[in-house]
């Protein structure tokens, strides 16, 4: 009987790996018969039966077992049957039939190709000594690329001022008057200010200030804007004045071009003349070759005819005999995957490692109070020999 503090014993590790496996090794069987779907098509059947066992041994054991072995047989419908009988008779005949026809071809091969009776081809040298084409004629005069200048265009305004000196004198005047004006009005404004009673230095002073610095200096600008409007109307009258020469150039320049073209003009039609006449002249001689071509391109044309003619009699028993061979094919049975069931396997020995574990912690708490127990027994015995019934002085 054990005791109190005996601990659970281990699994066994060789039983454990044995009860392990033999699950395994069931679940794998059963897995193989549920998944062993016969099926039956229109085309034809598919069969799974049992062909008989073979025995495996655990390495780690020495355990035996049986593992059954499956066979597949597909088999064809009645009318697939008869198709598939007629057609490997069919090509029996078709491949007979081949055998046959390579005897002949034997006979034929027997004799080598020959080009004899094949009509001339064409003769290139015709096209080669063929006259040349004319590439150059006499000249029609020189184009005229240069003419009389007319002037030189006027890029700047005269003397090269910009008229910044004009604009200051007017900023200058316009300031000079309006100055004294913000002066006087600064005053005003600084007295309506005092009337009222804000004095310097205070927030509504600041910001009333800031609104007359502002109008000021907006003035100012005014003023200065001004100056430059001056500035761009005598920039404006300046340019006005160069573009009319410029223009007067521009006409004289046009005219002396007019009396360039008009020379050009005679020169180019001179050149499209003679041109003509050496286009007309190659265009004959275009023709002439054309026609030698044709002639050329006819007699290749007839001797390949010939030639691809004498090569499809030769090759055509060939096309026969593997037309003959290919023979047909039967359609075979189109079959669908079954649904796979698979049984999980057991973990057999997970499950025994945990059932110790349980039982160890059982047991450690077990021993843990057992120890509490005779741990305050002890302790109260001592306390009865320091003070109690065992104290001999009482």
């Amino acid at each position: 009987m054990p005791s109190l503090f005996d601990s659970p014993d281990p699994p066994n590790p060789i039983y454990t790996a044995a009860a392990q496996t033999g699950t395994n090794v069931s679940t794998a069987v059963a897995n193989a018969n549920l998944n062993n779907v016969n099926q039956v098509t229109p085309q034809g059947n598919l069969t799974y039966s049992n062909s008989g066992t073979y025995q495996w041994q655990d390495p780690t054991t020495g355990a035996m077992y049986s593992i059954p072995q499956f066979t597949a047989t597909q088999s064809l419908s009645p009318t697939g049957q008869a198709t598939f009988d007629q057609s490997q008779q069919a090509q029996l005949n078709l491949a007979s039939l081949g055998n046959e026809q390579t005897q002949r071809l034997r006979q034929q091969f027997a004799t080598p190709f020959s080009m004899a009776g094949a009509p001339e081809f064409g003769d290139a040298s015709r096209l080669t000594n063929a006259p040349q084409a004319q590439t150059s004629f006499g000249g029609a005069g020189d184009i005229s690329r240069t003419f009389t200048p007319s002037g030189d265009i006027q890029r700047t305004y005269e003397h090269g001022d910009d008229f910044s000196a004009d604009r200051q004198r007017i900023e200058a005047g316009l300031l000079e008057r309006l100055n004294p004006s913000l002066g006087i009005e600064r005053q005003k404004y600084e007295q309506q200010l005092a009337d009222q009673g804000i004095r310097p230095g205070s927030p509504a002073y600041d910001n009333m200030m800031r609104n007359y610095s502002m109008q000021a200096n907006d003035a100012r600008l005014a003023a200065i804007g001004q100056g430059g409007i001056e500035q761009s109307r005598l920039s404006t009258m300046a340019r006005e004045a160069g573009e009319f020469a410029n223009t007067a150039q521009q006409q004289g320049y046009e005219q002396e071009f007019g009396r360039a073209q008009f020379g050009n003009a005679a020169q180019q039609q001179d050149f499209a003349q003679q041109a003509a006449r050496g286009t007309f002249s190659n265009a004959a001689l275009a023709q002439n070759f054309s026609q030698g071509t044709s002639a050329f391109n006819a007699t290749n044309a007839q001797r390949n005819q010939y030639l691809q003619e004498q090569f499809a009699l030769r090759n055509q028993p060939i096309n026969e005999i593997s037309a003959l061979l290919s023979g047909s094919q039967v359609q075979q049975p189109n079959f669908v995957n079954g649904n796979q069931n698979n049984i999980p396997t057991t973990d057999v020995a997970g499950i025994l490692n945990n059932n110790f574990n349980q039982q160890m912690q059982v047991s450690n708490q077990q021993s843990a109070t057992a120890n509490n127990i005779i741990g305050g027994l002890f302790g109260f015995a001592g306390g009865l020999g320091r003070g109690g019934f065992f104290n001999s002085s009482k």
